[in-house]
């Protein structure tokens, strides 16, 4: 369908457009008028019907919408044949300190994206211990010139708000961040004065401004809390409407009792539950994803409020130290090396890592995305099964070469779901669109390796592949999924929507072009048919070039 075609059929019912009442739609600015969007298919984020209309800027907010606005001397900008819908959020992003690399936001922006949600899967920007600290600003000393000068969430955004960047940024606090900082990397329970510290700074990191808190129980040390422990972290949420959110225990074998471990963190938490990208990894596994989300609906009607996220690719990105169990990862990076090297130990983990290359399919399931040293550049982008009859290895020894010699610094994706149950995840009424990627660029230091294509596909993918070729779900579905949902789950106010009022996050793009273009083998690829974007009423994507602009700003919940 050529998109005229399909922007007047969106847009057109009962014979005529769909038009709300001008007194609905329009306000008195509380600023002048300053630029009007012109005859645009408005999508205005909360998944009803789209109307053509015209958007007034007032600032950094939108001032009126309605059919022919009167311009009054405003600049107008005609998007006559897009789509306008509310700038989307990334629910799940790992933006975090790339934002002070390149605050540019590169592969985000591209996207349509104007808010990231980071400090996930556990990991927050601090609490920092003295150690954790030096390690940190050593490293983006020597890499990039940067000085980090904080080490918590309240001071990560002060300085955001002196060297903005061009999208918004909110934060959840770790909870495996708090537990390293409290607890150490062992594995133990924590003491209950222990305890009673980690709860202290869950409620700091609320009050200046978390937006929930994340756990990451698949990593160390956040996987050697147990249920009293995330659910004494969870209870400051309460009164708050603010989720916990959970890179779950398992997302394999063990799928259905991580589930309900995830929702019983918010039964006696009393809180919100978001499973972060759900999944059921493995062939041996893909059959659960039915009975999952039956799990997630029984629970919400017995009075849970759970939710989740999902990316649209069938493979993860995490460490290549995920691989590896748990338990053999205690006590840190230092620890875990050592045990790779101790005869005594290591039968045992080769035999747990060769389990899971079986739950995967092949060594071939497994792609090396990034290393930390260039010494093992030639392992980057590569399947380790290809790349070991290469070298005539064994894929476990080879394995153990480049996690050793890289010093735990690798990344991989995993190639591990299936096509059927991403879709089916994707449009399930209570699902919402993450990323799990972070703000990239195919120049400068955030241009090495081969990251997951989710950086810079993610969004334009679900308009794209999900919406326009597979009709798994209505356009306007989508993009409440990306934006009034996430939005409302967090109570980031004045974003999401497109109404009178709010926020002018706002992306324009071509319903019948829009799609990504990054690929595993080539993953640093803008996507295509997204030709504007704004953030707080600045244009910061113009006729598909950055203009620059950095008007991004911490968002709290309100």
């Amino acid at each position: 369908m050529r998109r005229r075609a399909f922007l007047r059929s969106a847009a057109v019912a009962a014979g005529g457009a769909v038009v709300l009442p001008r007194s609905v739609w329009a306000m008195s600015p509380v600023a002048p008028i300053d630029r009007i969007l012109r005859g645009a298919v408005v999508y205005d984020g909360t998944g009803a019907p789209p109307i053509e209309a015209d958007v007034a800027l007032a600032g950094d907010r939108i001032a009126a919408v309605g059919p022919r606005l009167p311009s009054t001397g405003a600049e107008v900008i005609d998007l006559r044949g897009l789509a306008l819908a509310p700038g989307f959020i990334d629910i799940h992003s790992h933006s975090d300190l790339v934002l002070l690399v390149n605050p540019r936001a590169e592969s985000k922006i591209r996207q349509g994206v104007t808010t990231e949600v980071v400090g996930q899967d556990g990991g927050s920007i601090g609490p920092w211990s003295d150690a954790a600290f030096e390690r940190v600003r050593a490293s983006y000393r020597e890499r990039h010139g940067i000085e980090i000068d904080f080490r918590d969430l309240a001071g990560f955004f002060a300085r955001l708000e002196r060297e903005p960047a061009a999208v918004n940024l909110a934060s959840m606090i770790g909870a495996g961040s708090v537990r390293s900082y409290v607890v150490g990397e062992d594995d133990r329970p924590a003491t209950p004065e222990e305890l009673e510290r980690m709860v202290a700074l869950v409620e700091a990191a609320l009050a200046a401004g978390a937006c929930g808190l994340s756990s990451g129980l698949e990593y160390t040390p956040g996987a050697f809390a147990d249920l009293d422990e995330l659910v004494a972290l969870a209870r400051p949420l309460r009164g708050r409407g603010l989720p916990y959110a959970s890179h779950m225990r398992n997302e394999d074998d063990r799928l259905f009792a991580a589930v309900e471990e995830a929702i019983a963190v918010g039964r006696h938490a009393g809180v919100p539950v978001q499973v972060s990208h759900l999944k059921a990894q493995g062939e041996r596994n893909w059959w659960k994803a039915g009975p999952v989300l039956g799990m997630i609906e029984s629970a919400r009607a017995a009075g849970v409020d759970v939710m989740f996220d999902r990316y649209p690719y069938i493979a993860y990105s995490t460490g290549l130290s995920n691989l590896f169990p748990v338990w053999s990862r205690d006590g840190g990076t230092r620890a875990f090396l050592a045990r790779l090297s101790d005869p005594a130990v290591e039968p045992r983990i080769r035999r747990a890592v060769l389990a899971k290359i079986e739950q995967l399919g092949s060594w071939d399931a497994v792609q090396v995305t990034g290393t930390g040293s260039d010494a093992f550049a030639w392992a980057r982008g590569r399947r380790l099964g290809q790349l070991a009859a290469e070298r005539g290895r064994e894929p476990y020894d080879l394995l153990l070469e480049i996690i050793i010699g890289d010093e735990n610094r690798t990344g991989m994706v995993g190639f591990g779901m299936a096509e059927e149950n991403t879709e089916r995840i994707l449009s399930h009424p209570l699902a919402m669109v993450c990323s799990d990627g972070s703000a990239l660029a195919p120049y400068g230091p955030l241009s090495e390796g081969t990251p997951h294509p989710r950086s810079y596909g993610t969004f334009p993918r679900v308009l794209g592949h999900y919406v326009r070729e597979r009709r798994a779900m209505p356009l306007e579905t989508a993009i409440h999924k990306m934006t009034g949902m996430p939005a409302k789950r967090l109570r980031l106010a004045g974003r999401g929507v497109i109404a009178p009022g709010s926020f002018a996050d706002l992306v324009a793009f071509d319903p019948d072009t829009v799609a990504d273009r990054a690929t595993f083998e080539a993953p640093h690829q803008y996507p295509a048919g997204i030709p504007h974007v704004w953030v707080n009423g600045v244009q910061v994507l113009r006729d598909g070039e950055h203009t620059g602009a950095r008007p991004g700003r911490v968002v709290r919940p309100g």
